[in-house]
């Protein structure tokens, strides 16, 4: 096919896409940006659950703190618009004040509720890293911080970032964007050699600049750093790629829903054909079971899975020593995701989980080296893009 007619066959695809992108928009519900929290109302949020247990004290009543379970799939309710999303009557547990199992952690979320009030008081921010530091005998690991944080978010409804709580960052952006940062700093991606680092305001991000006909969510840092190395944002067409280096932290979730909100520009996904990158996709796409109660704020339904897909690997007659065993927890893992609730929806995901379970095997994207050392950039890709290889 000559180079002219994949060039109609590429946009033509791509506005199939676009066709659909204005009631995708409308479905999905408002931006991520469009509903402001102020310190006032977080002032007043975290004053509630003190005068709550301050009128249990005076009571003679033990105190007792009221969690919803975050990471129970029967509080969940899945929507092709949404994604995951908590259910407005869940079940909840009881943090109690007088229970030996349960004191520890009523007494740490206090502890961390009267930080984020300094914080919010003083208008100063702090990492969950800084937090846990603050001191680590008393805390004792990293993840009773992460827990506790994304827990007291549930709790009074508030997002992260205006508990005056920063994520760390850990993404990194390339391509055809240019933003201006929260402090006035003119960020130009498109210029830049290398990647930028995703920002640790997302929000605060403004005159968001782009040419990009789409965007690339890779899985892996190694695969982004070859297209990089490769000029693939600039050699098909102008495109922003962002990887969240596996799965991806809060700002690379809120950064992609950014420019989906901004642009709405097509999004793909390059993932491993394993069950762990499928997961990885679907949280971008739908979101995680353990930040469902945001899933308004994160998720993006227009994502599509570009690759690598499981029948790519027959497709393409991969070799066999380039593809990797599942392992037992690799199975589990596809039987569970399986069953989740917005795999119903999507039979052509079910089909190529099935060829997945069938085979055994798993391949990571850079089992195309097999076939040349640049086929993902020179043939894969740009054969996807233009002909509409995706799910």
């Amino acid at each position: 096919m000559s180079s002219s007619l994949a060039g109609k066959q590429d946009w033509s695809a791509f506005s199939l896409l676009h066709q659909h992108r204005a009631s995708l928009v409308r479905e999905h519900g408002p931006s991520s940006d469009s509903c402001q929290i102020t310190s006032t109302e977080v002032l007043e949020a975290i004053e509630n659950v003190m005068q709550d247990i301050v009128t249990s004290l005076a009571r003679n009543e033990a105190p007792v703190l009221i969690l919803e379970n975050r990471s129970d799939w029967g509080n969940i309710q899945f929507t092709e618009s949404i994604g995951l999303q908590m259910i407005s009557h869940c079940t909840t547990r009881k943090i109690r004040s007088d229970c030996p199992k349960s004191a520890p952690k009523f007494a740490l979320i206090l502890k961390i509720l009267s930080m984020i009030y300094r914080m919010v008081q003083n208008n100063t921010y702090a990492t969950k890293r800084d937090i846990y530091y603050t001191d680590p005998q008393l805390f004792g690991n990293q993840s009773i911080v992460d827990n506790i944080v994304n827990d007291i978010s549930c709790m009074l409804k508030i997002p992260r970032r205006s508990l005056h709580i920063m994520s760390t960052t850990k993404g990194c952006i390339a391509g055809n964007l240019s933003y201006t940062e929260e402090d006035g700093t003119k960020v130009n991606c498109t210029c830049s050699a290398t990647a930028v680092s995703v920002p640790s305001n997302v929000q605060g991000i403004r005159n968001l600049i782009s040419d990009a006909k789409f965007i690339l969510i890779v899985e892996k840092d190694a695969t982004f750093q070859r297209l990089l190395d490769d000029d693939f944002c600039n050699k098909l067409s102008p495109c922003i790629m962002i990887t969240g280096k596996g799965v991806p932290d809060l700002n690379t979730r809120l950064l992609v829903r950014k420019l989906w909100d901004t642009f709405q520009t097509p999004i793909f996904t390059l993932m491993d054909a394993d069950p762990h990158g499928i997961e990885i996709m679907c949280i971008y796409k739908y979101g995680s079971l353990s930040m469902s109660f945001e899933a308004h704020r994160l998720t993006i339904p227009a994502i599509r899975w570009l690759g690598l897909l499981p029948s790519d690997v027959e497709r393409l007659n991969i070799r066999k020593d380039a593809l990797i065993p599942l392992t037992k927890r690799d199975q589990n893992k596809l039987d569970s995701m399986q069953k989740r609730p917005y795999v119903a929806c999507q039979p052509q995901w079910k089909k190529e989980m099935e060829i997945m379970a069938a085979s055994k095997m798993k391949a990571e994207i850079q089992a195309l080296t097999s076939l040349s050392s640049d086929y993902l950039s020179r043939v894969y890709l740009p054969n996807k893009l233009r002909f509409g290889g995706w799910i």
